[in-house]
């Protein structure tokens, strides 16, 4: 059975697990380790047709879909395994808490990756579009709409590469915190993510790796 997933459940070993695989479930865009489950190939099998992670619960001694109570789903993005092919890995994209505690991740005292802080950071303003103008300077550019916030992201474009020509080290981070933090704004009033902008950089890198790779070659025949 192959799948849009690219796994094929009859290719893992079973045996060595009794039919009860190990699954580690990560935060497709921050990395975050969410929760640990076990899967049955039924189960594997339910999770392939519905895009959603779906366990075997040694408690209930039943198949059950994350969130089909609470609706905070796992929507899976990825499965793959490890090289004894005997452990699940799954990336995916929560809906609400994983942790039945209400929590983000069912290991959260795990410490938090440092680019992960952008994914936070993003949601907190996306959260803002709710909020007053006059309680939160967020609200308050997405009010004025997207060509006074463009206007605020060139204004600390400039004061980022002027800062960038002094010896002030920290004026310089600063700066480019700023700019940062008025871009996911800017992002967020056009309805666009972060891992937009990374799949574009991802995709001229190989772009760019390719175009190395056949200039070699034309390169070395005419040597």
């Amino acid at each position: 059975m192959i799948n849009s997933f690219n796994l094929d459940p009859e290719s893992l070993d079973w045996e060595k697990v009794n039919g009860m695989m190990p699954v580690i479930v990560q935060n497709y865009i921050t990395g975050k380790v969410l929760m640990f489950a076990y899967m049955t190939k039924e189960a594997l099998n339910k999770t392939i047709e519905l895009g959603k992670a779906t366990f075997y619960s040694r408690t209930k001694q039943r198949l059950w879909t994350k969130g089909e109570e609470s609706e905070h789903y796992l929507f899976v993005k990825s499965i793959t395994t490890d090289c004894d092919r005997d452990t699940l890995l799954l990336m995916a994209d929560p809906v609400g808490p994983t942790c039945h505690n209400g929590t983000e991740s069912c290991f959260d005292d795990q410490p938090e990756l440092p680019f992960a802080f952008l994914a936070c950071l993003e949601d907190l303003v996306e959260s803002r579009k709710q909020s007053s103008p006059e309680e939160s300077y967020t609200a308050k550019l997405f009010k004025n709409g997207v060509p006074r916030i463009a206007k605020k992201v060139g204004e600390e474009a400039v004061e980022t590469a002027l800062a960038a020509v002094t010896d002030d080290d920290r004026e310089f981070i600063g700066e480019v915190a700023d700019l940062l933090f008025h871009t996911t704004v800017l992002l967020s009033a056009k309805n666009k993510k972060f891992v937009e902008v990374i799949r574009c950089l991802q995709e001229r890198h190989s772009d760019f790796s390719n175009y190395k790779i056949q200039h070699a070659i034309k390169k070395s025949k005419t040597c």
